[in-house]
This record gives C-alpha cells, structure tokens and sequence, in this order.
C-alpha cells in the first residue's frame, strides 16, 4: 500500500490541470473541483487507515533506496495533516462554488488553489529536506497568485508583504539545507537523524537549528516576524483567507515539529527553551494584537497568531503529554479557524463590510449563523465541552507537569483575551441592533447552501471533537509516540538493518 502515498498528490494535481484544460468553462471548473476535492479526502482518510494499522507507510521513488532517492514518508502525524488538509479542501471547494466571481475562476482561482494543495500535501508527506523546500515554493507561488486574484490595491499590498517576507525565509531555509548537507552528506531525514548526533561540532549543530527555526518560525508566524500575516490573510477572497488560516501556518508548525522531534534533539536544554520563549511571546503579542483590531478578518489573523503559541509552547516542553496536546491542538485549531474565515464571509455577505462597527443584528435574523460562530468562537477560546477545551487543557496540564509554571500562566491569561475577543466580535457583529438600513439588508439577503454546508459541517465537527474525542486524543497519542522514539521512523525509511 506505499503506492498510496503518491496519491494524495497526484489526485490535485491532475485536478488542477482539469481546471487549466477547462479554463474557458467555469461550470466545469467547479464539478472537476468538487468531484477532486472529494476523492483527495477519501484518498487521505485510506492513508490514515493504512497508517495507522501499519504504523509507517514508506515509498522510495523510482526504487532508489534511502538515502539515495527521494523519500515519501507517512507516520501517525503527517496522516492526520493530510486528512485535515482534505476536510479544508472540501470546505473550501464548497464555499467556492457560489462565492467566488467568474472573472476570478477565469483567471486561474481552481488550479492555483489545487497546486496549493500540492505543495501542503507534499511538504507533509516528503522526507527529504530538500524536497521539503521545494514544496514550500510551490505553496509560496499558488498562494501568492491567490492572493493577488481580483489586483485589488490592498490585496497587491498584502501580497507583496507577504512574498517578500516568505522569500525571505526561504533564502534562510536554503541556506541551512546547504550548510545541512555539507556537514552531514545527506539530505535524507531518516538519515539526517542518524547522522547529526554523531557531528563532532555541536555548535554548529546548534546554529542549524537556529536557521530552521527562523525559516519554518516564519511560516508559523511566530514571535517575531509575524507582522506579514495579518497584514495580508485579511485581503483576499474569503475562502483563500479560510484556506490561508487553516492550513499554511500549519506546514510551518508541522515542519518545526518535524526537525525539533527528529533531528535537533541533542541539546534540547537549548533549543526547546528557545522554542518555549517564542511559544509565549507569539501567544501574548497575537492575542493582544486580536484585542486592538475592529475588522473581522483581521481579529482572527492575529489569533492565528496566538494559538500557534500553544503549538509551539507544547513542542517546546516536549514530554509524551504536551505533545499529545500539541497534536490535539493542530486539529481542533485547522477545524475551528477555517471555519471562523468562512463565517466571516458570510457575515460580509449579509452586511457589506468586514468592519465591526458597521454591523449588527446578524442574531435576530440569522440565529443559525450565531450558533455556529458561538460554537467555533468558543472553541477558540478554550470553554468546555468544545474541542478548544481539551487542547488547552492538555498543554496546561503537560506545562504544569514538567514545572513550566510561568508559561502556562501565560497561556491562561491568553485564554482569557482570546474570550474578550470573540465576545467582542459577538457583541459588535451578532447581538447589537442594527440600523434600520442595514437591518432590511440582512432580512433581505438571501444565502446560497453552498456557502452554508461548509459551515455546518465545520461547526458539527468541532463539537463531536469536544463531546467524543477520545478516540482522536488516542490517535494523537499515538502521533507523539511517534514523535518522541525516533528510530521507528529511521528503521522504516532506512531499514532496520542499518
């Protein structure tokens, strides 16, 4: 079943060139985009299943052998990012179908956003850094053309933000696979973990977890060098932002737990206290950013912020039970987030602004959509029974275990604004009266099903996450098992007889 492995990024792939080949037909474009969308998420959740009966999944191309030939690998992790990476592709695929413009889908929207699949789905699946480089640019290009669909003044600003910023962190990533591959010989990942210990020159061991932690730390959005997020996830199309919110911080996280759990493991007193201060610095300054904003997307960009805070503070203590919770964490949070994005979509459908202050009334005459922004605002900020609830706990709990007594303070305290937030939001856009114009505005508007269905489903899975979930903590158990004993993922990419 290793063949299986190539699937996941064949299947977008073929559907974007369907769209490119179609590309004078819009209707086409949104069956071949539906009909791939589906199949990629049948296909994910067959690669989880095989995954998780068999532990690893590995697929050398063209037969070359690891180290020598490229390498997909799946264990437990890269098999959950995958199936939520197809849940959001369904999500998105649906939204899009009534809220897109045609002159968008003419100029390239359903292929760009099925080669950004591509290049998530390779970056989780490789096991090659190299490779894991690659990917990256092939999301860097779909999602700077997604970005800029419609040339907007404020989309070209968040654009260019946004581009330059990544190629930035792009340069510093090339630069520490070269200096990587120089030290080690190897490019492998699997190999790169057998080989790195055994480097004689800690300190620069030390300065290459420094560089990676600086290139994927961009992509995360961490402390620091955030700023390029918000001032660009708010600008385009709402299921781009979805998209944007739900998955790509995520490859970044991924990739930081990838290299702090495999291959940067020799002076975890260094790195993972260095990772433990950028977890709470990029919890508080994104929640305090959410706390000053009035714009819908632009509150919920920076609260991508703080909860990738979470996920890195629980890397950062790294024992078997904050990872579990940073696991947990990563997919309540793609779940929830995607689906604030789309309901803030359809709050502009019915209001014509994304600015807080210009709208209200939503609860009066759309009580469901206030229901499913409460489930998911809720969630977000950590109130029980919701899934946000039992990924917080875990990570306080692993915190308070492992005598990280200061950072969980923090991460109750972001807990608390992150609340604020979404109560302000609710205030300002669900329960206040609107004005007489803007209330015949919403009464008046009428919503398409499409747009809807992505938001029920969303919503109905974040509270069966929160009210049945212990079968999805069992299997994030079994995710940082894998994590925290590294020779199952050398023996299974190498060979046990290494």
């Amino acid at each position: 079943m290793s063949n299986l492995l190539f699937l996941p990024i064949l299947i977008p792939l073929l559907s974007g060139a369907l769209c490119l080949a179609c590309w004078r037909s819009t209707a086409w474009q949104k069956r071949i985009t539906l009909l791939g969308s589906f199949i990629y998420l049948f296909i994910t959740l067959e690669l989880m299943s095989q995954t998780l009966e068999q532990g690893y999944l590995v697929l050398q191309m063209g037969n070359w052998p690891a180290p020598f030939g490229i390498s997909l690998v799946a264990d437990v992790l890269s098999a959950i990012m995958v199936v939520l990476t197809g849940i959001v592709s369904v999500a998105a695929a649906l939204y899009s179908m009534a809220s897109v413009p045609n002159e968008h889908i003419r100029f390239g929207y359903f292929p760009l956003l099925h080669f950004l699949l591509v290049g998530v789905t390779g970056a989780f699946l490789t096991g090659d850094i190299f490779n894991l480089f690659v990917w990256f640019e092939v999301m860097l290009l779909s999602s700077f053309g997604l970005l800029t669909l419609g040339g907007e003044r404020a989309q070209m600003e968040g654009a260019i933000k946004y581009v330059t910023i990544n190629l930035f962190s792009s340069a510093i990533f090339l630069t520490a696979v070269g200096l990587l591959y120089g030290m080690a010989g190897s490019l492998n990942l699997a190999d790169l973990a057998v080989k790195l210990p055994e480097a004689s020159d800690d300190g620069m061991v030390n300065v290459l977890a420094i560089l990676f932690m600086a290139s994927f730390g961009i992509k995360a959005g961490v402390f620091p060098l955030f700023f390029w997020l918000p001032a660009s996830y708010h600008t385009p199309l709402v299921a781009v932002s979805a998209v944007f919110a739900g998955l790509l911080t995520k490859v970044g996280v991924y990739a930081l737990y990838r290299v702090f759990s495999l291959l940067f493991v020799g002076d975890v007193d260094f790195t993972h206290t260095l990772l433990l201060w950028i977890g709470v610095l990029t919890m508080v300054t994104g929640v305090l950013g959410a706390a000053a904003q009035f714009e819908f997307r632009r509150i919920l960009s920076f609260h991508i912020i703080s909860q990738i805070g979470y996920m890195i503070l629980a890397l950062a203590i790294f024992t078997p039970l904050a990872l579990v919770g940073g696991v947990f964490y990563i997919m309540h949070h793609i779940l929830v987030k995607t689906n604030l994005f789309l309901i803030s979509g359809l709050t502009y459908h019915l209001t014509g602004t994304h600015e807080l202050g210009r709208m209200g009334g939503v609860y009066r005459h759309r009580p469901w959509l206030a229901v499913g922004f409460l489930v998911s605002a809720m969630s977000l900020a950590g109130l029980p029974p919701l899934s946000g609830f039992f990924a917080k706990f875990v990570v306080i709990k692993a915190g308070v275990e492992a005598g990280s007594w200061w950072a969980t303070g923090f991460a109750l305290l972001v807990g608390l604004l992150t609340l604020y937030s979404m109560i302000k939001i609710w205030g300002e856009v669900f329960w206040k009266k609107a004005d007489a114009e803007l209330k015949e505005e919403v009464i008046n508007k009428s919503m398409s099903p499409w747009m809807l269905l992505p938001v029920i489903m969303l919503a109905a899975m974040t509270v069966s996450i929160g009210v049945w979930g212990e079968p999805l903590l069992q299997i994030a158990e079994l995710a940082a098992d894998q994590l925290l004993n590294r020779s199952g993922y050398i023996d299974a990419v190498l060979g046990a007889e290494r």
